[in-house]
């Protein structure tokens, strides 16, 4: 910021002596910048900026980040009583356990995995999802049989409004290719460590074991993976574009939700 063109400095009106006829020092009126406003006096004209952080990321996952700069923090907050639904690619390996869930953690033991299927799997996946469907009408205190309800169910704003356990909302498998399988799920209150434990559980009930390999977020909320910018966009120009390009649907958003 403190490298873009900066605004011209103020103008004040000065009386300055000019020689005038027969030697005599007249007064005339002129207008010069007021010094004050010079970047050598004020100096950096930028020496804070708040930004704060949404939804956050650990350091073994990836994907969308969402920050909030200046006034943007104040509409972080008000997306995140939004409870929007985030989004992941989480890969999985199956035949071994770790004791953290992840494919670098110390190793616990190594299981066969020649009997799973891609059926199976999506068995089980149908049984987490249907599970949660359940606690997600539980914790969004809603009676179902309103008419409120078919509304907000119409516009997909069922949802916990509060506090609750994580939710799966739904999940399917992307791709299969014994040891390997990717998922993508759909989810409300989650951290990266319980889509971790997921992966794990979901080997357990297969009668394996697994651990995961990617987690990758790539829709938080109303922003997707081609909102954001790479660490080698990080500029003024690409960050402003960005603003402006989600200022709209972060508007949209909060008039639907929040009203």
């Amino acid at each position: 910021l403190n490298a873009a063109p900066g605004r011209a400095p103020r103008q004040r009106v000065r009386f300055l002596p000019t020689p005038g006829g027969g030697g005599a020092v007249e007064l005339v009126a002129a207008r010069v910048p007021v010094l004050a406003d010079h970047p050598l006096v004020r100096g950096p004209r930028f020496r804070k900026l708040k930004i704060g952080a949404g939804h956050r990321l650990d350091v073994k996952a990836s994907g969308v980040f969402v920050l909030g700069i200046g006034h943007g923090n104040k509409l972080l907050t008000d997306l995140y009583n939004c409870h929007l639904t985030k989004v992941y690619t989480v890969g999985g390996l199956f035949g071994k356990a770790t004791d953290d869930f992840s494919d670098t953690g110390n190793l616990v033991e190594k299981t066969t995995f020649d009997h799973i299927t891609r059926e199976k799997l999506e068995r089980i996946l149908a049984v987490i999802q249907g599970t949660n469907q359940k606690a997600l009408l539980m914790y969004s205190n809603i009676d179902m049989k309103t008419q409120e309800a078919y509304e907000l169910a119409v516009k997909g704003l069922i949802r916990p409004m509060g506090k609750s356990p994580p939710i799966i909302t739904a999940v399917r498998c992307l791709q299969f290719a014994l040891p390997e399988f990717q998922l993508e799920i759909h989810c409300l209150h989650e951290t990266q460590q319980y889509l971790r434990r997921m992966v794990h559980e979901i080997g357990l009930e297969l009668k394996s074991s697994a651990v995961c390999t990617q987690v990758r977020r790539i829709r938080d909320g109303v922003f997707t993976v081609d909102d954001a910018l790479l660490r080698t966009q990080w500029n003024l120009q690409s960050i402003q574009e960005a603003i402006r390009n989600c200022q709209l649907k972060v508007e949209t958003e909060l008039e639907k939700t929040l009203g």
